[in-house]
């Protein structure tokens, strides 16, 4: 990366003056969704599960089968999170491209049915601090060898080509998002002035 200044982020990245990533989908043709088996929260299957019938046209033939006859979850966890299955090797909502995404963007929020795990990749959290971080090769034991996550791939800012995906990372640690359950955080009470409190004495 250059020696430009960094923007200002709405999240804290720890690596964010130095991790570069460019997304090239379709000419990767979707690789990460590929065996990502992505961890999905409780509030998260629920819409799914609530919405499954504006997907099931959309699937694979083979992957409608293993939805319709075993469900799209699996008993496999990664923290403490049930997985999303998969179908001939690629997840089952992966259809040139996700079926979940391209739904949710016909409806105006391209996020509203995925799981936040793949709506903000490659950024992950911080397992021991508040915070974010691209993941790369050899960055917090990155074990996945995806090659956009080779820093070599790509010149690019991270923080320039993933606006999108801070801007949803945004919505998580502000408690908009919520509804998704598990570990995504609740919105913030607010405290009560002091007017309100007299009027209740």
């Amino acid at each position: 990366m250059t020696s430009k200044a960094l923007p200002t982020l709405p999240i804290l990245v720890e690596n964010a003056a130095t991790a570069t990533f460019d997304c090239v989908y379709p000419t990767c043709g979707g690789k990460c969704c590929k065996q990502g088996r992505p961890p999905v929260e409780p509030g998260e299957i629920a819409r799914i599960e609530a919405n499954l019938a504006k997907f099931l046209p959309h699937l694979r033939e083979k992957a409608r089968k293993v939805v319709t006859e075993r469900g799209f979850m699996t008993r496999r966890e990664k923290h403490g999170r049930r997985m999303m299955a998969v179908s001939e090797g690629w997840c089952v909502f992966e259809n040139q491209g996700c079926v979940l995404h391209k739904v949710g963007a016909k409806e105006g929020d391209r996020f509203k049915y995925k799981p936040w795990a793949c709506a903000t990749f490659p950024l992950d959290r911080l397992e021991k601090t508040d915070g974010w971080y691209v993941r790369q090769w050899k960055v917090n034991g990155e074990g996945w060898d995806l090659f956009c996550l080779n820093p070599k791939e790509s010149k690019k800012p991270a923080v320039s080509t993933m606006q999108g995906e801070i801007e949803f990372a945004a919505r998580l640690d502000s408690g908009e998002e919520a509804w998704r359950g598990g570990d995504v955080p609740k919105p913030a009470k607010k405290r009560k002035t002091a007017k309100k409190r007299a009027t209740r004495k």
